[in-house]
């Protein structure tokens, strides 16, 4: 896809006029491809910047569905991780896939609430305490919006966390198991509160539902790599989850520049079945692109 819909030219239009910029259509770049959508949320009283990156052969069915990737901090990892969304389906055969930015629009904490919105009430923290009412707008405004739009197989819905962006994906799994197939928390803080993710969640009704937390080896916030370990060996002996976990190691890697790594390694978890199956194909395209 290449064109851009009309929210997204209106939204350059306005903001080249404020700032005498000459827009800088993403149409431009092709790994990115998609679109772009401003929404301003009643469930948390404050607008996000919404960007989509579509499959590359999205156009050429009217029927094909694709699993879909929610990605916290979007103003960060959209751009870095959706376009690497291409390189993982040629090399590693990782289904082509709808991702989904979720951005503030900047990082001045005027702009950017994660530290609000990514946990949950604690008393010395300046701000906090927004993690339902972000969950309570992804599940009854943005995701109903946005699978609305798009061809998304809602069955393989996945929420990729960094920071704390992985704490919202454990505190999803905890206190909405069934929203999405899968979490990814790459790095996570257990801050504040870290304990709720040790005692019971809610049930699910899913069989299927998965938790990959990735762990740096060189993550400068030691507690996070110390807690991670304590997590996945907690939950890996329980057998009353209503998802299964997984802990991926990523020797060598930092606290967030590895962002990529852990999520090429939690998709090819992800989707096994299908990278073995697509190995199997006499003259793969794919495989051989």
């Amino acid at each position: 896809m290449s064109v851009l819909l009309s929210a997204c030219d209106v939204f350059k239009d306005e903001e080249s006029k404020m700032t005498g910029a000459k827009p800088a259509p993403l149409d431009f770049l092709p790994a990115l491809s998609g679109d772009y959508f401003r929404f301003d949320s009643e469930q948390v009283g404050r607008p996000y910047h919404i960007y989509i990156r579509l499959p590359e052969d999205y156009a050429d069915s009217s029927q094909k569905q694709y699993p879909i990737i929610y990605l916290l901090d979007g103003d960060s990892l959209f751009p870095i991780l959706a376009a690497n969304h291409m390189f993982l389906h040629y090399d590693d055969d990782i289904p082509e896939a709808i991702v989904v930015g979720i951005a503030y629009g900047g990082f001045d904490p005027e702009t950017n609430w994660r530290d609000f919105d990514f946990s949950t009430y604690a008393a010395d923290w300046k701000r906090s305490g927004g993690a339902e009412a972000f969950h309570n707008f992804l599940e009854h405004e943005l995701l109903p919006e946005v699978e609305s739009r798009y061809r998304a197989d809602t069955e393989r819905r996945v929420l990729f966390g960094q920071s704390r962006g992985g704490f919202m994906a454990l505190y999803s799994a905890f206190n909405h198991p069934d929203l999405f197939w899968a979490r990814i928390a790459s790095n996570p803080s257990f801050l504040p509160d870290g304990k709720q993710f040790f005692e019971e969640p809610k049930l699910g009704k899913r069989g299927d539902l998965m938790v990959i937390v990735a762990s740096s080896s060189e993550d400068r916030y030691t507690d996070n790599r110390t807690r991670s370990f304590e997590w996945q060996s907690h939950w890996s002996t329980r057998d009353d989850a209503p998802w299964t976990t997984h802990l991926v190691n990523i020797e060598g890697g930092t606290h967030a520049a590895n962002s990529t790594d852990s999520y090429r390694a939690a998709l090819r978890l992800l989707f096994k079945a299908e990278i073995d199956g697509a190995k199997e194909v006499p003259g793969n395209l794919t495989a051989a692109h």
